[in-house]
Parts: structure tokens; C-alpha cells; sequence
């Protein structure tokens, strides 16, 4: 390190104070209240003086271009954490949208956005449409994220939405926190490599699309495919239905997907599939002859004419849920929320009726939105979830208590009012769960006292799911 930056990090202190009492004599001298604005010099250099370290993770081509990292550390110095936290968020999301729009964008569209909104997602100028919850959540799904750094990006989120400049509040953001989140979103997504399974699955997509498959490489690919796990193979199956159902594929493409799909059928999960009938259905409901044919011929292709739903009603059901789950990762929820809380209870009636092929989906949104967005509680539409919950069946009950499994309600539940509210869901449920295994799970879970959103990992845990026959996967 050379003697002039020393010199130079050695008189952060003088240097900030000296610009603080600036602003503060400016503000008092327009009769501005100065007192409570700026976070404190101490707290200042604590980002600054391992500033130097996160920074230089960061290849020098692309720290050039960080416009909201230089904002970022503009705010840090003048004490308005609650603006570099913004700006770090921003850096962070349009970071997001590059490594997306870098990969396959129709294989992330078809894996993030679902039912009619689909056709709003075309290129990479239409990533600015969607939120920053579908943004991550999606980039997890393709694993352009992990699951470690989906589970940080979520309670950083959180954090932007709630303690910074985007919204009034008066949370303090400590130095230390504020340096931990920028190293967190580096490592995660700014300087992150794409995994090379994704890189792979980029590469299938793109091959599929330009070379013709036979038997001999299809078996080739097949050694590929069974290499993939189980949410890269739902993943991958999900872009082979939204690639052959298009009608601008052309007949080359959708042959080579027949080649490939029976290789990946047996690795798929029953959600998935269920999905693939779904959204014949939804073909059907709206007229889309062309694609309705299209995504029956995709089903024959093995055999599974049997996911195509015979009530239409869980069409309407997945969109009201759909609907639901937007409102309440979006802004305003707690004005939002509750129409659509309403129209679901419309739509399922009282007590629900819930078809098979969508009943996951169903508990596991009601879960989510029952345990709110953990800054508060939408009081208008919990009483419509607390109705719908108390119809619960005994399965819909286990589904509930093993949410804490899911990348989605485990992330929650690193927020306190998150992991207060599925506590007293579980002790609303444990009358509706009866089965031994099941009732020694949900005492565990009670009495943990470790995190809950690293409980899914704990050994014990893991040996208590053993004896369960109904897991979320």
C-alpha cells in the first residue's frame, strides 16, 4: 500500500468530520433541523477502513462502470446509510438484470413468470417490469444465484424496503452492517461466476435451437441430464414446454426436445408436471387453439395425458393465488393485499376446495402471506387467511408445518415478525395434525432454539424428516 493512500486513510477521520460540520452549518443556516441526520464518524469509518478489501473483489472493468457503488460510498461518507443502502440495492438489481439478460432469457421468463403475464416478457427491455422479489426469486430458480445468496439477497430486500431512503422509517443501520451487505452482494451476484450446470443448461438450450439431435448424441446429452439435479431438471422442463409450445418454434427444435424430454420425465417432480397440465388448461380456457394442440403433443410425448386437469377451476385458483403472491412481495401490500385475499376466498368458497394438482401451491401461499412481509401485518386480509387456514385438511396441515423446507418461507423466517407468526400458525394447526412422526416434527420445531432459517439443515431435524412420508421437496 503505498505512503499517500496510508496518509490518506489515516485522515478519514479529519476529513469527515470537516465535511459534516460543513453540512451541518449549511442546514442550521437555512433553519433545517440538523440533529439525528447523519449516521456517526465512528460508524463512517467503520464502512472506509474495510472498504479497501470489499472493493477489490470486484474486477476493475466492471467496478468502472458501478455508478451506484460510487453513490453508495458518496452517501456512506456523508453518514446517510439509509441512502447507501438504496443505492447499493440498485447497483445490486441492475447487476441482476445483466447476468439474466446475459443468459436465456425466455429460460428465465418461463420459469418466473407464469399464466398470462407471460406474454408481457419478450427481451431484456422487459426485465424492468418485473419486481425485485420475481427478479431473485427467478435468478435462484436457473441458479444464476444460490441458495445462500438467495436467502442474504431476501433479508437485504427486506432491509432496502424497510430501513432505507426508499421509504420513511427511523431503523439505524450500523457501519458494520452496511459493509457486510455491500461484501454480500459482490460475492452473490456482482462478481459472482455463472455455476457451470447453468452454463451447460445455456448451452443445451441454445444448441437445440441451431443442430439437429439424434439417437447417438441424445443418449450423449441423456449422461447430462442425469447429472442434474432436481430443481435444474424442473427448471430445464419448463423451458422445453415453453419452447415447444411457442409457435414461432420451428419443427427442428421440437423434435429434438421429443428426443430429449423422456430422458428427463423421470426426474421431474409431480409439481411440475401438474404445471405442464395446468397450462394446457390455460390454453384452453382462452381460445389458444394453436397451443393447446401444441402442449397436448408435448404431454404424449411420454405418456402424461393424465396431468391435464379435469377441473378447470384450479386455472382460476393458481391466477387468484398468482395474484395474491404479487401483491404481497410488491410495494403497498397492506393497501393491495386484501382484494385479493378476498377474491381467493371467493374463488376456493368456504370451506375451500382445493383441487389435487394445485394444493401445495395453495398452502404454501397462504403460509407465506400469514406470516406477512415481516414489517408488519396486512390487518384487512388476515382474517381471511386465518379463515381459509382453520379449513385446513391433516395433509394441508403438514404441508404447513414443512414450509421451513422451502428456499422461500426458510428465507422469511430469518425475520423476527416472520418466525413469531409461523409459531403461532403452527400452534393454530396442531389440532389438524395427528399423525405421530408429524406431531414429533412440529414439537421439535417449537422447541428449537437455534435459527429457524438454518433449521431445515440441522441434523436432527433431517433424522426427524426421515420419518416422515409426505415431504416438500
Amino acid at each position: 500500500m503505498s505512503t499517500e493512500l496510508t496518509n490518506q486513510q489515516n485522515n478519514y477521520p479529519a476529513q469527515i468530520t470537516n465535511f459534516e460540520n460543513g453540512l451541518i452549518t449549511f442546514l442550521e443556516s437555512h433553519n433545517l433541523p440538523s440533529n439525528g441526520i447523519f449516521n456517526s464518524v465512528d460508524e463512517r469509518l467503520r464502512v472506509f477502513s474495510n472498504i479497501d478489501y470489499v472493493i477489490g473483489q470486484i474486477d476493475p472493468q466492471l467496478s468502472q462502470k458501478s455508478i451506484y457503488l460510487s453513490k453508495f460510498l458518496a452517501a456512506s461518507a456523508s453518514g446517510l446509510f439509509d441512502a447507501s443502502l438504496n443505492y447499493l440495492w440498485d447497483e445490486t438489481i441492475i447487476q441482476l438484470r445483466k447476468r439474466v439478460s446475459q443468459f436465456d432469457l425466455e429460460y428465465f421468463y418461463d420459469n418466473t413468470v407464469g399464466g398470462d403475464r407471460r406474454k408481457n416478457f419478450k427481451n431484456e427491455d422487459d426485465l424492468v417490469k418485473l419486481q425485485d422479489s420475481e427478479l431473485i426469486n427467478g435468478s435462484k430458480e436457473i441458479e444464476l444465484i444460490s441458495d445462500v445468496g438467495f436467502k442474504h439477497l431476501t433479508f437485504i430486500n427486506y432491509m432496502r424496503n424497510w430501513a432505507s431512503a426508499a421509504h420513511p422509517n427511523q431503523t439505524d443501520i450500523t457501519g458494520l452492517q452496511l459493509i457486510s451487505w455491500l461484501e454480500t452482494c459482490i460475492k452473490e451476484v456482482i462478481s459472482l461466476p455463472i455455476p457451470s450446470g447453468a452454463i451447460q443448461i445455456k448451452k443445451l438450450l441454445s444448441n437445440i435451437r441451431k443442430e439437429p439431435i439424434n439417437a447417438d448424441n441424445a443418449d450423449e446429452i441423456g449422461v447430462f441430464l442425469t447429472e442434474l439435479s432436481e430443481e435444474q431438471s424442473n427448471s430445464l422442463a419448463m423451458a422445453f414446454f415453453g419452447i415447444y409450445t411457442r409457435e414461432d418454434t420451428d419443427n427442428q427444435t421440437r423434435q429434438n426436445i421429443k428426443w430429449l424430454l423422456p430422458l428427463l420425465w423421470d426426474a421431474i417432480d409431480e409439481e411440475t408436471k401438474n404445471s405442464f397440465g395446468i397450462k394446457y388448461g390455460y390454453f384452453s380456457a382462452n381460445h389458444e387453439t394453436e397451443q393447446k394442440k401444441l402442449a397436448r403433443q408435448f404431454l404424449e410425448i411420454v405418456e402424461g395425458q393424465k396431468y391435464i386437469p379435469d377441473d378447470l377451476r384450479i386455472l382460476e385458483i393458481q391466477n387468484s393465488l398468482r395474484n395474491l403472491l404479487n401483491a404481497h412481495r410488491g410495494n403497498n401490500n397492506f393497501y393491495n393485499e386484501p382484494p385479493f385475499a378476498r377474491e381467493l376466498k371467493r374463488i376456493v368458497g368456504v370451506p375451500p376446495k382445493i383441487p389435487k394438482g394445485i394444493n401445495k401451491q395453495y398452502v404454501l401461499v397462504l403460509v407465506e402471506v400469514y406470516l406477512s412481509n415481516g414489517n408488519g401485518i396486512a390487518w384487512d386480509a388476515e382474517p381471511i387467511y386465518k379463515e381459509l387456514i382453520e379449513h385446513f385438511d391433516s395433509r394441508q396441515a403438514t404441508i404447513a408445518l414443512l414450509s421451513f423446507t422451502t428456499d422461500q418461507i426458510s428465507s422469511s423466517l430469518q425475520i423476527r415478525l416472520c418466525k413469531q407468526k409461523y409459531i403461532e400458525l403452527l400452534n393454530y394447526l396442531r389440532p389438524k395434525i395427528t399423525n405421530a412422526s408429524t406431531v414429533e416434527l412440529l414439537d421439535f420445531v417449537l422447541e428449537f432454539k437455534g435459527s429457524y432459517s438454518e433449521m431445515r439443515n440441522d441434523s436432527r431435524v433431517r433424522r426427524v424428516l426421515k420419518n416422515l412420508e409426505i415431504l416438500i421437496k
